[in-house]
């Protein structure tokens, strides 16, 4: 199913309207350095997802999505200012995990690099169990033999 070109224009909308007001700032002192990553709008228009990082301690975090979620009504209300709907859609503030799972990548990264240096390690001494070349090769025929016998 296609996604709806005008919840992806809304969502563009709001991205930029909450940015903006964030970087205006807010009175609420427990607002870490927040950054807008993805707005996601239902296809009735009525509900829009907000993914957000804060760059920070844990307690940072939380302390910003308090602040957030104490903000809510009064960014749902920056919204309906500035866009030309005839309803404001709700808005739902969620911590995007990119950075996390960004880092718990290059982790699995950097110990499959690390195993590969060892396997390498081990092949370059290596040597072979049995015959260099295990494949069965046709015997060939001594003049004493005789073939069927």
């Amino acid at each position: 199913m296609a996604e709806n070109p005008r919840a992806s224009r809304m969502a563009e909308r709001i991205q930029q309207i909450i940015a903006k007001r964030l970087e205006k700032g807010l009175r609420d002192p427990r607002l870490g350095f927040v950054t807008i990553t993805d707005v996601r709008v239902t296809g009735d228009l009525q509900h829009a997802s907000v993914f957000y990082t804060v760059y920070g301690t844990e307690e940072e975090r939380t302390d910003s999505a308090t602040a957030l979620a104490a903000a809510t009504g009064m960014l749902r209300t920056e919204v309906g200012r500035n866009m030309t709907t005839r309803l404001t859609p709700t808005l739902e503030f969620i911590l995007d995990g990119i950075p996390e799972n960004a880092d718990h990548i290059n982790e699995l990264l950097r110990a499959a690099h690390q195993r590969d240096r060892e396997a390498a390690a081990l092949a370059a001494t290596a040597e072979y169990a049995g015959d260099e070349d295990p494949y069965v090769k046709p015997r060939e025929l001594v003049e004493d033999d005789e073939p069927g016998v």
